[in-house]
Parts: structure tokens; sequence; C-alpha cells
């Protein structure tokens, strides 16, 4: 089970989304079944709920609000029972979508029983393009408020400074050293630097390994219109 927080804009939701369907096109993958738990229920900025039936077309079930719906009643702050479902099942690949800031994460607390073993991940994403973790200090803080709130510590870092289709690679070695210096003083792990796919190539950000491709599958079309 991996739970992915981060601040709204950080760009949580796009990895979770693109790490599903990433796993679901592996041919041969540790568990069966892959669900994503769409817990970001306090002032979402992208939901991955609005992409449920590509993630279902591919294989993955999409849990979120009790009205199963991408529509008006998506905003409403509901979560369906059946969601603990997946957090029961070993045999599926979990992934949760948390909330944006320390209030969005609080919704995690009602599942604590799930989170008492060693069998789960807890990730923060962080864009230092984002206004509120603009820098070291400012990221520092937001993450310790996440683990501060949630009383489970957070096991790794993922960078993903990024501006969608204005993102250069300066802009991506600027926030990788951020990123670095972050992991350095907060002794967590920087587990990848994500670039968005189709704008950046790897070759051009040789030296901020490891490095992993994110989609654009949350940006909607008619921004590129």
């Amino acid at each position: 089970m991996i739970v992915i927080a981060g601040h709204y804009g950080s760009g949580k939701t796009e990895l979770a989304v693109s790490l599903a369907m990433d796993l679901a096109k592996q041919e041969s993958r540790d568990y069966p079944r892959l669900a994503v738990v769409d817990l970001d229920v306090a002032n979402p900025y992208f939901r991955s709920r609005e992409r449920k039936a590509l993630l279902e077309e591919h294989g993955v079930t999409l849990y979120g609000d009790a009205y199963n719906s991408t529509g008006a009643t998506a905003e409403l702050p509901a979560l369906t029972a059946a969601l603990r479902a997946p957090l029961e099942d070993e045999g599926c690949q979990v992934l949760i979508d948390l909330g944006g800031n320390d209030a969005g994460a609080r919704v995690l607390r009602q599942f604590g029983k799930y989170f008492q073993g060693d069998d789960h991940e807890l990730w923060a994403v962080v864009n230092f393009r984002r206004y509120e973790t603009r820098d070291v200090e400012s990221s520092r803080e937001h993450v310790e408020s996440i683990q501060n709130e949630l009383q489970i510590p957070v096991t790794g870092l993922v960078n993903n400074t990024q501006l969608l289709r204005e993102t250069t690679p300066d802009i991506m070695r600027e926030g990788h050293e951020k990123a670095e210096a972050l992991s350095r003083e907060m002794q967590i792990p920087l587990l990848f630097t994500c670039y968005p796919a189709g704008i950046i190539a790897p070759e051009d950000i040789k030296g901020l390994a490891p490095l992993r491709p994110l989609g654009l599958y949350m940006r909607p079309a008619y921004l590129d219109k």
C-alpha cells in the first residue's frame, strides 16, 4: 500500500494515476489486483476519480465518493464504505491519493488500523514551483505537518518540480537540488524525480537520477487547444 500526499498542485494525483497506469501495463507483478483510493476530499485541486473510466478500462478499480460520481456530487466530502475492501485485500496493490495538506490528510486517520504494520509507504510529493512549498524550509514544514497529523512517518520524498508545458531542464535541476537538500535535512530518502513525459527528455536532465516519467492524464485537454 502506497499513500501519496502532497500540497494541492504538487502533482500527487498525477503521480497516483500515472503510477497506476504503469503498474497496469506490467505483464507480471506481485499483486494480481490494482486499486486507486481517492481520499482527496478537502480542497481538491485535481481528483483521481475524474479518471475513473480510464483507470477501470486498464483494470484499475477506483474507489472514491459515496455517490460513485465524477459530476457535481463528486465535490461532496462523502466517502464510500466500499473503499475498505481493497485495504483488506492482501492481493491488491493499493495507491491512496491523499488530501493536499495536514487538514486534507486527516481523513486517513479513520483508517488507522490498516497502518499498524510495516506493509505500507507514505510518500510526500514536493513541487518547489508551488508557492506553499517554494523552498526547503516551507517544504519541510509541509512534510512535518503531514507526519504530525497522521502520526505516520513519511518513508520517501518525490520531487515533482515542474510547470507542465513550461517546464525547462533548468527548472528541474533547481528543484532536484532543493529536494536533495530537503532529503538530507529530514533524513528521508529521495525516491525519484518526476519529469513530464513528452515535454522534457531524460537525456536533457542527466544526473538527476533516479528519474520517473509522469503522464499528463489529469491535464484538461482543452488547455492544449
